[in-house]
């Protein structure tokens, strides 16, 4: 009876260690947060509505963005991102998104400020 448990201890140790490993890789991957990189396009909203209530699931926000992102290597996803107004239409926008969150804020960017990797799948700005 003893040595069950004692293994049943054992591997519940491994288990945890195994996960505590995990999760460390994780953390210094730096994947928890990161930088992607996207472009306006107001055709891609959708208008929020505030239930109201006590807890307010949109945050204040009136508008729903969903956009393509490409992060420093070039890697893509769809992200989505509620604003308080409509953005400028064609602004290059750095998003910082974490893993449950998703973005958690954005800032306005030049194109040039971009890296490579993203622009090559950004249109470019419109030159005179």
């Amino acid at each position: 009876m003893r040595t069950k448990v004692a293994v049943a201890v054992g591997f519940s140790i491994a288990a945890v260690a195994v996960a505590a490993v995990i999760a460390g890789w994780w953390v210094l991957s730096g994947n928890m947060n990161a930088a992607y990189y996207t472009q306006v396009d107001n055709a891609r909203t959708e208008e929020l509505e505030s239930r109201g209530g006590v807890i307010d699931p949109t945050g204040g926000m009136s508008l729903l963005y969903r956009l393509p992102a490409y992060d420093e290597q070039g890697n893509g996803r769809e992200v989505s991102f509620g604003t308080e107004r409509q953005l400028r239409e064609g602004a290059y926008l750095k998003l910082e998104v974490e893993p449950i969150r998703g973005v958690v804020g954005w800032e306005e960017v030049s194109f040039d400020e971009l890296p490579q990797e993203a622009q090559a799948h950004l249109d470019g700005p419109v030159r005179p």
